[in-house]
């Protein structure tokens, strides 16, 4: 028999076939270059590869119809995603992104009927962003068929489902139904980008929560998603990773007032964390650098302020911040709940510099005074901490009725104890999974405090 001869390729090292796709993901990166770089078609690299350990020619033509079978399995696979695009890395996108197939649910978790209407709960983004962050915290591990406690699917519809508190667990085919389309530029923290494949459910489909752009080019933005290994927060070229054009920007329908649109022109209550940081564009921007410019930060601002955010506020803000003596993640530059009451109340003390003594106190404002003591910073109440404010932390506990775990004490030294009852009075404000760990956050310090 004569030995066969085998065509050499050498096509674009950048082939995006399901076997290029493949190959390259499981080949090592020097398998694949030569010191001039790529050596041509991943995929027949690897077969020439598996024929030349083999010294026989009758098993050289063996391998290589088997070879074409196992080939031409990979696209069951490898394809799930789609072609990888070059210049981003493999390993930022998940391996099953679609959510599964199931039926549209009502209330009480039964499928719904023809015509049924099912009433919309009102939320609003905070609460959108809040919720996404508790299956992150949790880390809850992606899964197409179990159900977390909250008895949402553990998949990215279900993740979905879950943030904009649905009555059912909704599916990649159904979701736009909850929601009213919405362009780039319009898009913001609680909305949903959308990649529904119609024409084949399982092979590419996805949903995330959008949580912001990340610079002013809003090529990248944060994106709350549910994924394998567990849900994750990260930073996302727009609109995905692959498939980017198929992905469609939604918005909530059952948002509540103001939610969508403009806020009002001035608040007293803490709108949320979501409203601030790269990528807001609100009314509460603008409400938070006037508040800021009154308490000495104009000089921080060329324009402005607001509505978009930008270094100016959160230089502004973080100048505020340590104007009242607070470090660390207490003056990060990101507005908090303290952060708020004070300027608001018109409480704490005055950025330096501003008009008056620097430093000097606020005007101050009848029938309000600063109840809430600044929060510390997390690195106060860990274990093996030792200060005045776990003691403090420790007889606020006992004075609301969480005191429960202490024997002795409360004392300077954090332990068991504090953060057990820490995690009593969470729970009681009703949260769950990373929200009751028992370490109190900025806002967990100003519930106890307030």
């Amino acid at each position: 028999m004569e030995t066969p001869v085998f065509e050499e390729l050498d096509p674009a090292s950048d082939c995006d076939c399901p076997g290029c796709v493949h190959w390259r993901r499981v080949l090592p990166f020097s398998s694949r270059s030569g010191p001039s770089g790529p050596v041509g078609h991943p995929a027949a690299l690897a077969h020439v590869r598996g024929l030349a350990r083999v010294g026989r020619a009758p098993m050289a033509l063996a391998l290589a119809a088997t070879a074409g079978t196992v080939l031409g399995a990979v696209p069951a696979v490898a394809a799930v995603h789609g072609p990888v695009r070059p210049g981003l890395p493999a390993a930022d996108e998940p391996d099953t992104p679609q959510g599964s197939k199931e039926p549209l649910h009502g209330p009480a978790g039964k499928p719904a009927q023809p015509g049924q209407t099912v009433k919309l709960p009102a939320t609003t983004r905070a609460e959108i962003i809040n919720r996404a962050k508790t299956w992150i915290d949790a880390r809850v591990p992606y899964s197409m068929s179990e159900y977390w406690r909250d008895g949402y699917r553990q998949d990215c519809s279900g993740f979905v489902s879950m943030a904009w508190s649905l009555p059912g667990n909704e599916w990649t085919g159904s979701l736009d139904s909850f929601g009213v389309r919405i362009t780039r530029d319009e898009l913001q923290p609680g909305d949903m980008l959308l990649f529904h494949n119609p024409a084949d459910p399982e092979k590419g489909s996805h949903v995330v929560i959008f949580g912001g752009w990340t610079d002013y080019t809003h090529s990248y933005y944060v994106a709350y998603e549910q994924t394998p290994p567990q849900a994750r927060k990260q930073s996302t070229p727009y609109a995905y990773w692959t498939n980017s054009s198929h992905y469609v920007p939604y918005r909530y329908k059952g948002l509540s007032t103001g939610a969508g649109g403009p806020a009002p022109s001035t608040t007293t209550r803490y709108p949320g964390a979501a409203y601030f940081g790269p990528g807001a564009n609100n009314a509460y921007v603008t409400q938070l650098g006037r508040l800021l410019v009154d308490r000495g930060a104009g000089r921080f601002y060329t324009t402005g302020p607001g509505p978009r955010w930008s270094s100016a506020d959160q230089r502004a803000t973080q100048a505020f911040q340590r104007a009242q003596g607070w470090t660390g993640a207490a003056a990060d530059g990101l507005p908090g709940p303290t952060t708020w009451s004070y300027l608001v109340g018109k409480k704490g003390r005055n950025i330096p510099g501003a008009t008056g003594s620097p430093g000097s106190p606020a005007p101050s404002v009848p029938g309000t005074s600063p109840t809430v003591p600044a929060y510390p910073g997390r690195a106060t109440f860990r274990p093996g901490a030792n200060s005045a404010q776990v003691t403090q932390l420790g007889k606020q506990l006992v004075k609301k009725g969480f005191g429960t775990h202490y024997t002795t004490g409360p004392g300077p030294r954090w332990g068991e104890a504090d953060r057990r009852n820490v995690e009593a009075f969470q729970r009681a404000q009703g949260w769950r999974g990373g929200a009751a760990d028992g370490y109190p956050g900025p806002e967990t310090w100003r519930r106890l405090f307030s």
